[in-house]
């Protein structure tokens, strides 16, 4: 469990927790390979999230993704993408959170990935939750957590060995 003054010193810059869908580079699962390989070149991000025509989230795709798709016999063969589309290798099941998601649950999933998409009740897509700026925040918490409090350690019984 997060402290009530720790979790109030990193919520002062929740904010800039979610970066909104209008500003994610995203696919949509019909797209051709060959244009997944082409954003992920130019957005220079590893992963990007997958979406339906309705907008929902459908799962993410990663430049490894694809690079595996080309490995031929021989090496990397560009042919061997010809007629798929990103539904094809995308990763399914993806965790995700709700916009008012609880921050140790936050935490928790951003060990595992640079970001977490945030979806509605419904799965539509409304943008990511990035650890660059969870760490901001946690920065921010190491620099003013002492400043703003007195903190005292508690007794701790010694344990017999």
């Amino acid at each position: 469990m997060i402290g009530k003054y720790t979790e109030e010193l990193l919520r002062e810059n929740q904010e800039n927790f979610i970066v909104p869908a209008e500003n994610v580079a995203t696919l949509l699962y019909s797209h051709p390979l060959e244009h997944a390989l082409l954003i992920l070149s130019k957005v220079g991000y590893a992963k990007i999230p997958v979406l339906d025509t309705e907008d929902r989230l459908v799962g993410l795709i990663g430049l490894s993704d694809i690079v595996n798709k080309m490995m031929g016999l021989t090496g990397f063969d560009y042919r061997l993408l010809e007629g798929l589309t990103v539904a094809d290798v995308m990763e399914v099941n993806v965790p995700t959170v709700l916009h008012k998601e609880d921050l140790e649950d936050i935490l928790h999933l951003l060990v595992d990935g640079s970001f977490l998409p945030v979806v509605d009740e419904d799965n539509i897509f409304e943008g990511i939750i990035t650890r660059k700026e969870v760490l901001k925040s946690v920065n921010h918490l190491v620099h003013e957590l002492e400043r703003r409090y007195t903190i005292e350690p508690k007794s701790v019984p010694l344990k017999n060995k």
